[in-house]
């Protein structure tokens, strides 16, 4: 007997009504029709880690306490394409949830979400036009797979979609907040919708262009992200840290760190710093103060690109724990600067890695380049020191 479906099905269920709950009384865009879709990945660490959905629940129902002090809505309800998109498939369709179904699904679903909506949007100005909210749940990968979607909107389209990425995953480094209830307090404390940007990788070989939008990285990084998602189904929780462990004494002996020239330029396209070393990893963020691999201080100042240069095995074993605190920033291996784009060039086979996923890249796809974008995807960002409004 499957007890594994049932368990799902009963979360799936529980976290799709507390979601719910809370949409039809969120502050966000009060004045026009707000239609939520819910994209989980009911496999992620928050759902199926015992400890870590308990404390979710403990956080739904809390925030669903705070819900109930604002306004109650009548213009919020569940997506009505996701209810088709749903259909004969149970009730959580109706409530505005799709559970992802494996890699590229969230894509998928956010791309046919998108273009039913493109037909949905009115065209008489007498007609104040929906908000669609897409709430992702689950890791960094599935909210990459949703913003990269997202990214692809047409510029009128824009003012049209926000999205919310809650942390269910094992890092959640790309979350809206590191915890759930500090991310589902957007929804119920007032808020604005905020363009963000992103990184770009494209190659010489054409392979790509690659999306990430929290840190791109190069190297050991990429090579722990790589072995930590292969193993996910043997070490279901944050086995991020063995690995850094384990790279530390075997990446050398799979991957070359060769010699690497970085060339760093500015917005107008002037070259400022150009670093030729042994890079043992290269980080670049969408802007600095950014974490990966579960809350590592890589970019832990206002600088977004980090080099690390290759050192001994001893100086690893030595070094690997102040990427925690971000005081491997005060070593003379690192290197950190700020750029808005960053030229590689490799003569080895290199991995890459974008918000945990990656992709393997050979000689000829140098010289490859990171690159912040223009601002193009829809994030909410809270109003400090506001409260939620009171019934009454």
């Amino acid at each position: 007997m499957n007890h594994e479906a049932p368990h799902r099905d009963c979360v799936a269920e529980v976290f799709a009504a507390f979601l719910g709950e809370i949409c039809i009384h969120t502050l966000l865009a009060p004045d026009r029709p707000l239609k939520w879709t819910i994209i989980a990945n009911l496999q992620a660490g928050g759902f199926i880690i015992p400890a870590r959905w308990k404390r979710h629940q403990g956080q739904l129902a809390r925030s669903v306490e705070k819900a109930h002090r604002n306004p109650r809505r009548v213009n919020a309800f569940p997506s009505s394409i996701t209810q088709a998109m749903e259909e004969g498939k149970g009730s959580l369709g109706k409530r505005g949830l799709i559970p992802t179904e494996g890699p590229g699904h969230a894509g998928r679903v956010t791309r046919s979400l998108i273009a039913a909506v493109q037909g949905e949007i009115p065209v008489s100005s007498g007609q104040q036009a929906p908000l669609y909210l897409i709430i992702t749940a689950g890791g960094d990968g599935t909210s990459r797979e949703v913003l990269t979607a997202l990214y692809a909107l047409p510029l009128q389209f824009r003012s049209y979609f926000v999205v919310l990425r809650l942390p269910m995953g094992t890092g959640n480094d790309g979350a809206d907040a590191w915890e759930l209830d500090k991310a589902l307090d957007l929804l119920l404390y007032p808020s604005r919708i905020e363009m963000a940007g992103a990184l770009r990788l494209t190659t010489a070989t054409g392979k790509g262009p690659f999306y990430a939008f929290n840190i791109l990285s190069l190297g050991l990084d990429a090579f722990v992200t790589h072995m930590t998602n292969k193993m996910k189904r043997f070490f279901p929780g944050d086995s991020y840290k063995l690995w850094v462990d384990i790279a530390s004494l075997l990446y050398d002996r799979l991957y070359r760190v060769g010699p690497m020239e970085i060339r760093a330029s500015d917005e107008a396209g002037n070259t400022f710093i150009i670093v030729r070393e042994c890079i043992l990893l290269l980080a670049m963020g969408v802007s600095g103060r950014r974490t990966y691999g579960s809350h590592k201080w890589i970019l832990p100042d206002d600088r977004n690109v980090c080099a690390v240069k290759q050192m001994s095995l001893f100086r690893k074993l030595r070094l690997k724990g102040l990427f925690t605190t971000g005081k491997h920033i005060d070593k003379p291996e690192a290197i950190l600067f700020t750029a808005h784009r960053v030229a590689v060039q490799g003569s080895y086979p290199l991995l890459a890695q974008m918000d945990g996923e990656t992709v393997l890249l050979q000689p000829e796809d140098f010289p490859g380049c990171i690159e912040r974008t223009e601002a193009a995807i829809p994030v909410l960002k809270g109003l400090s020191g506001l409260q939620p409004a009171h019934k009454g």
